[in-house]
Formats: structure tokens, sequence, C-alpha cells
């Protein structure tokens, strides 16, 4: 029975860019096959259903053939078959109406448009520059 390391079978189906950044999901725990957590070199053979964390969806694929060698996108079919439920997209659709940017800790400074809408929010609407006041207290 033919088989193959997750990380080049992740590559190799098209599921990540590159194998670097399939190892490195491996090695944070985002990839699962059966339930459990996988590292790179762990082999996959045809049957195996592998979890995919990609934040805010877990996808889910069943392995038809063990690959090592990156095929063409019009191959992927033969290769695995998707198997994530629909609830996962509805989460992946709620979260782009939801116009939520999640910002991580440390990607750098804030856009122009963060800044006015962060200004925006804490400059209090009822004080404008035009406001002037005088107070003339009399402590006599």
């Amino acid at each position: 029975m033919a088989e193959a390391r997750i990380d080049k079978w992740l590559w190799a189906s098209r599921i990540f860019k590159t194998r670097t950044i399939a190892s490195e999901a491996c090695k944070k725990g985002r990839i699962s096959i059966n339930g459990t957590q996988v590292k790179p070199a762990r082999m996959v053979k045809p049957g195996d259903v592998i979890q995919v964390r990609k934040p805010p969806v877990t996808y889910s694929f069943k392995v038809l053939q063990a690959i090592e060698k990156r095929v063409g996108a019009k191959l992927v079919p033969e290769i695995m078959e998707n198997v994530t439920t629909p609830d996962q997209y509805e989460l992946l659709e709620m979260s782009k109406i939801s116009g939520f940017v999640d910002r991580a800790r440390g990607t750098g400074r804030p856009t122009k448009k963060d800044r006015r809408s962060m200004e925006e929010f804490i400059t209090p609407e009822y004080f404008s520059e035009e406001d002037d006041f005088d107070f003339d207290f009399d402590f006599e």
C-alpha cells in the first residue's frame, strides 16, 4: 500500500503553497489525522481523513491517493476528497460578513484608516474646536 509523508502530501495536493509552510502547520499542531495531531514525518495512506485548521475554519480532506510529487490543479480531485462540513463554510462566510479584521499583535503600525477610526472612537462628538467655554467663578 502506498504511503507518503504528511507534509509532502499537503504540498503535493495543493493545500499549502510550500512544503515548508505545511511542515510549520504540522509543528504548530494545526494538522491532525483521524483526530490526532501529527508531526511532519507522519505517513498518510488512502482512507485517512486529514483535518487542517486555518482559522476560523477546520477543513477536512479524505486521502484517495498517497503522493509526494506535486500535481496540476485539475488532478487534485483524484488525490483527495473534500469532506469539510457545511457549518465550517458558514463560519467562513460569517467572518467575511462581520468585516472584523483581526490584527495580530506586532503586525506593525496601524494604517491611516485604522488611525482615523481610532481617533473617531476616542474623540467625543459633543466637543468641537469652535466651542470656547468661559467660566466666570466668583469665589468672594
